[in-house]
């Protein structure tokens, strides 16, 4: 449904993607692997967990290993972004190379109930190190630019999220206000679809959500969509059903869930990666208005955090 859409509003769409360098395979399996088919799911686990072995196979080979066909070996290797098996191949001799050049191996992530707090402190630094790796990895830089653009020549821009979302909405709306820029967080949604019926072409609407199945932020997303906005998904899950409103996906690691640490948690933390990297994308784009605005900005708080009174803190 998202290429109709595409090619109707001349939507990039994501066919003539770069295919991922070999670094962001894995980040892109652990992306991908939940919405896959079983059959597919084990010939993307057996080539993130066994790239050497892998890369030696044929595409048959592969198959007879996995327990799967042929067919679904190349179609894994599309939908993990690469033209063919050929080149998936390459990217797990590529991936095997880099992982054979000394590495220290990865930690477990999970988190006990009776873990002293330093082995919490350790493992959440290094979730948060992968999820920020995986999603740099995966991020689609085309379209990161393409939304850049967008939102840099945006006569206004809606954001929708609720929950950790919501927030990451707002983080967003606020450092697109400091360099000078009409931006506003809807977190109601009734709100958020009064507003989007407002947008037209030149307006932007993002929608921030990890799981892309959220109705209170698909519906404004459609709403905006249908009435001209570019439209942009910040989503953990590029084949949702919010990416077929959108003009741009933008692809966030998939969050690493435990007892102790709801998705939500890691989400957020790659979800915050690509408001930053918007933000500074539009701030180049803008520096001759934006440098003045974000001095002003900081000029017009800067009594807020100086001591009253020559007291000293």
């Amino acid at each position: 449904m998202k290429g109709i859409f595409a090619t109707e509003r001349g939507g990039s769409g994501g066919s003539g993607a770069t295919p991922p360098a070999p670094a962001a395979l894995a980040a892109k399996v652990r992306t991908l692997a939940p919405s896959m088919t079983r059959s597919m799911q084990r010939v993307a686990e057996a080539v993130a967990g066994d790239p050497a072995g892998c890369a030696a196979l044929t595409v048959t080979g592969l198959a007879e290993l996995t327990g799967t066909s042929e067919a679904t070996v190349v179609r894994t290797a599309r939908l993990l972004g690469y033209p063919g098996y050929r080149d998936l191949r390459l990217a797990l001799a590529g991936l095997a190379a880099q992982q054979q050049s000394g590495r220290a191996p990865a930690i477990t992530t999970d988190i006990a109930v009776d873990d002293p707090i330093a082995d919490v402190v350790a493992k959440l630094a290094y979730d948060e190190q992968q999820t920020l790796a995986d999603t740099a990895a995966g991020l689609d830089t085309v379209q990161l630019g393409a939304a850049v653009t967008a939102l840099a020549t945006a006569r206004r821009t809606d954001v929708y999220g609720v929950g950790a979302s919501g927030l990451v909405a707002q983080d967003l709306t606020q450092k697109l206000l400091r360099i000078g820029l009409i931006a506003h967080a809807h977190s109601d949604p009734h709100l958020a679809v009064t507003n989007a019926v407002q947008l037209r072409s030149g307006d932007v609407a993002i929608a921030i959500t990890h799981s892309g199945s959220t109705g209170d932020v698909i519906e404004p997303l459609r709403v905006a969509f249908e009435h001209g906005a570019t439209t942009i998904a910040v989503t953990g899950r590029p084949d949702s059903a919010v990416t077929q409103y959108a003009d741009h996906v933008l692809t966030t690691s998939t969050a690493r869930e435990s007892e102790l640490r709801p998705a939500a948690m890691s989400s957020r933390t790659s979800q915050l990666l690509v408001v930053d990297c918007l933000f500074v994308g539009v701030a180049q784009r803008t520096y001759e208005s934006a440098a003045p605005a974000l001095s002003a900005s900081y000029e017009a708080l800067a009594h807020r955090h100086r001591p009253r009174g020559g007291a000293q803190r």
